[in-house]
């Protein structure tokens, strides 16, 4: 079983249907929706502020989300994937959002919905990423404009993807 702890009064609370790998870790204040995930040796510690994950969030091997006491929160919205090893850390991410394997997003940056943040991307302190892009590099600038082929092919894919990957499990 994952390992779920409360800190400062906060107890994390779950959605519907989720499913957490017996090395995953939640702390403190995470409020979490229906149909989420969080895979092996991820961590997301709402030890100093509050993190919400919307329906259908998939948090992925080895990722890291957290905040800054009394600054900023993190919020996901739904159908997101953070990719393996990705460090999420007190930012605003809109629904439909593919973070890539290894990426890092910085406190106060703001993600509108339907954008991938390519593996191994920084957007430093403050990025904001607008609707249907797509951000690479070190920092992450936009390279281009994400695609409905694309956003179907990936972004939609993976969220789908891991709802049915959790349920294997839920099956043993």
């Amino acid at each position: 079983m994952a390992l779920i702890k409360s800190c400062r009064g906060n107890h994390p609370e779950f959605g519907n249907d989720c499913w957490f790998a017996e090395n995953a870790t939640i702390v403190g204040d995470v409020k979490m929706g229906d149909s989420c995930s969080v895979w092996f040796n991820a961590v997301i510690r709402g030890d100093v502020n509050s993190i919400v994950l919307g329906n259908k969030v998939n948090v992925q091997d080895g990722a890291v989300i957290h905040c800054t006491f009394e600054k900023t929160k993190t919020i996901l919205g739904n159908n997101v994937s953070i990719g393996h090893n990705a460090l999420v850390h007190g930012c605003t991410v809109e629904d439909n959002v593919l973070i890539g394997m290894g990426a890092i997003v910085m406190d106060n940056c703001y993600i509108e919905e339907n954008c991938i943040i390519a593996a191994g991307a920084v957007l430093l302190e403050g990025t904001r990423v607008e609707s249907w892009s797509i951000y690479a590099g070190v920092p992450a600038k936009k390279v281009k404009t994400l695609s409905p082929e694309l956003f179907d092919g990936e972004v939609k894919r993976i969220a789908d993807n891991y709802v049915k990957y959790a349920g294997w499990f839920k099956e043993e």
